[in-house]
């Protein structure tokens, strides 16, 4: 399982009003077991793009990199890690910086 460490989140502008919804883009660092598929030794977080509408929120698209490197790890997340971060996210949008 992940342990979010820290975290940046910011709105993402729309000046042409193309997006629907308010999007939101999280850096999420992350902890994970070293018997985890995820582990690297080089540190991990996760990119998120996640949307506010009037009738949903979430996750549009993550991505997780290595963070010392910021190399692209194309691997994904387990369903309840995903759950995880999205409550993550839902909590904390509202601390984005304008």
């Amino acid at each position: 399982m992940i342990n979010i460490t820290a975290f940046e989140v910011e709105l993402i502008k729309d000046p042409f009003g193309i997006l629907s919804g308010t999007r939101y883009e999280f850096k999420l660092d992350i902890d994970v077991p070293e018997d985890d598929e995820l582990w690297s030794e080089n540190g991990l977080y996760i990119r998120v793009i996640y949307v506010v509408e009037e009738n949903r929120t979430g996750i549009v698209k993550y991505e997780l990199y290595e963070k010392t490197t910021g190399q692209y790890l194309d691997m994904d997340l387990e369903e309840d890690e995903v759950a995880a971060v999205d409550a993550f996210c839902q909590a904390n949008y509202g601390e984005s910086s304008e």
